[in-house]
């Protein structure tokens, strides 16, 4: 098997005989379609309708019923025969019709969706059925699209992956098309891969075909599935058991009804039809009946809070469960990223988890601050606010309330500003941008340029007040990243109200609060700015991220939901 996250793009192209500019020719597409078979995932052959009714007589309570059944008619009482036989195709029948129905469901809900992608093929741009795409073929990719196959990347915009259904993991990958060394490394650290059934959410790319059909990560969990052999539910388990055990005390009851008969002298023949006739009377009828009833009323229930079951045992699992395997993040947490600390200027503060309604100029917080620290705060709150692209805007549902739009971390800080004070929508009309860096999984940087006004608004007069920024150069620029990115990048730091230089022993400080708010497992983040003359417009960031300022970090959460810990109490 081929290491394709260890090659470069050249070497991935040379090994699958393709090109970046044309792609493959129809004829080779052809003959790859017929040598790899369609790029889908293949079931198992559904169970005939035989065998499901097969299994349905075959259950050890039901084959007692037919013995007993038997039994009667011998005995000559083909009223009690016919009513157990009515039974047991009633019971038979029912449970035929609800797992034949499920599995024509599930047949039907894959024929919905047949997703089509844009592929490169003899230097020609085409949509076709994702079902036709082969090894060796170039696709395109943007936001919004369901990645139809494993593929190795060969170019990348800031493009970002949700791979949760592989990793498990909520938050959006950022992907890079370099070579990565290590032979071992699992699905989520080969951030050069793309994997069938995972989701664009942010940034285009362009990659090649690698894998399809049963033979992707996918395909691969799915014959893992198919080919593991389903085990009896527990009621399926305890029927049979007392199926078993009820036909030997059945049987010792017969035994010994006859044997005490002939011992007291009694005819052969009246002694046999007496004990077989007690233990035809022994046997429940009605259950396997009823738990069928109850198990499929279940299963309607539970179809109607769109929940399709396809084997009606299942239905009774989830009240014999155990172990409860759950996922974090919108299950025990709010899915919301909240900003829970700010460190700047050797000042650290701690927000409240619980976010108050976003309202432009709340009243002031933190007033113990003096203005050496309120000055060095702000810088920090504006940096989260404008080096940023989620966006904060009035919400046309709700007069005279404000929503967040965008990445949930970058919302977070945008949410931060606004309650401690740095109100975006004003910001941005002061500091418009002109010049940015995107984000960028090789820098793990972002970096915005701003122009500052001669004169701040009345909104911002205050914020500005006390931070030379109408003294300084005609432009502010912002970077936000990794920290140990960031401090690598930095020549100073803001420390009560004055331009330092960043020594050794400030950068290990910083390290150790860094250490300090990773310990509690929370995301963090630096903020770091430089002033700039003009002209700046088309650098890169050899250029423009450099001798910069660190002003401090901030740390965020995704905070567990009020109501997880009683409801895993009450669970």
């Amino acid at each position: 098997m081929t290491d394709w996250h260890r090659l470069h793009p050249e070497g991935v192209l040379q090994h699958l005989r393709t090109q970046i500019d044309r792609g493959l020719s129809q004829t080779e597409v052809d003959v790859r379609l017929d040598q790899y078979g369609p790029n889908e995932l293949t079931a198992q052959d559904r169970e005939s309708p035989w065998l499901m009714l097969w299994k349905q007589l075959t259950a050890t309570m039901v084959l007692i019923l037919i013995v007993a059944a038997i039994l009667s008619g011998v005995l000559g009482d083909i009223k009690d025969a016919l009513a157990i036989l009515a039974i047991v195709v009633f019971n038979a029948g029912l449970g035929f019709f609800q797992d034949y129905q499920a599995e024509q469901a599930i047949a039907a809900l894959k024929k919905l969706a047949v997703p089509t992608v844009r592929v490169r093929r003899n230097g020609t741009l085409l949509e076709v059925k994702a079902q036709t795409l082969v090894p060796g073929d170039i696709i395109h990719i943007d936001a919004g699209n369901l990645i139809p196959a494993d593929c190795r990347l060969l170019e990348s915009a800031t493009l970002r992956l949700q791979e949760a259904s592989l990793t498990g993991e909520s938050q959006p990958i950022d992907k890079t098309i370099d070579a990565l060394d290590s032979p071992d490394l699992p699905l989520g650290d080969r951030h050069n891969m793309i994997y069938m059934g995972t989701a664009v959410t942010y940034g285009r790319g362009l990659a090649v075909v690698t894998a399809t059909g049963m033979n992707t990560e996918l395909g691969h969990i799915a014959t893992a599935i198919q080919t593991a052999k389903p085990s009896p539910t527990l009621l399926q388990q305890r029927l049979d058991r007392f199926g078993q055990q009820l036909a030997i005390a059945i049987t010792i009851l017969i035994l010994i009804i006859f044997g005490l008969g002939l011992l007291r002298g009694e005819e052969l023949r009246f002694m046999f039809l007496t004990a077989v006739s007690l233990g035809v009377a022994a046997v429940p009828e009605g259950l396997p009946a009823i738990v069928t009833i109850s198990l499929a009323l279940g299963a309607k229930r539970m179809l109607k809070n769109q929940a399709l079951i396809r084997k009606l045992p299942a239905v009774e699992t989830l009240g014999s469960v155990t172990v409860i395997c759950s996922d974090k993040t919108g299950t025990l947490t709010e899915n919301r990223m909240t900003t829970t600390d700010l460190s700047w200027s050797k000042t650290q503060i701690q927000l409240p988890l619980s976010q108050s309604p976003l309202q432009p100029d709340p009243a002031p917080s933190f007033p113990d601050l003096d203005p050496a620290q309120r000055a060095g705060l702000n810088l920090l709150l504006m940096g989260l606010a404008l080096c940023n692209d989620a966006c904060l805007e009035a919400d046309p549902d709700q007069p005279g309330h404000y929503r967040l739009l965008g990445d949930p971390t970058e919302t977070a800080l945008v949410a931060a500003a606004a309650q401690l004070g740095c109100w975006k929508p004003h910001l941005v009309k002061d500091f418009p941008r002109h010049t940015e860096l995107p984000f960028d999984a090789n820098r793990k940087l972002m970096t915005t340029v701003h122009q500052c006004p001669s004169k701040p608004s009345e909104p911002l007069a205050a914020l500005t007040s006390r931070s030379p920024i109408s003294e300084a150069c005609p432009d502010l620029m912002f970077t936000k990243g990794a920290l140990d990115r960031l401090l690598g990048l930095s020549s100073h730091i803001w420390i009560e109200g004055t331009i330092q230089p960043l020594s050794a022993t400030v950068r290990e400080e910083i390290f150790q609060t860094h250490d300090r708010l990773a310990v509690q497992g929370k995301r963090i983040l630096g903020i770091a700015l430089r002033w700039l003359p003009q002209g700046i417009k088309g650098l890169g960031p050899q250029n423009l991220e450099q001798d910069l300022i660190f002003m401090g970090l901030v740390a965020m959460i995704d905070p567990p939901r009020p109501e997880a810990k009683d409801a895993v109490f009450l669970c």
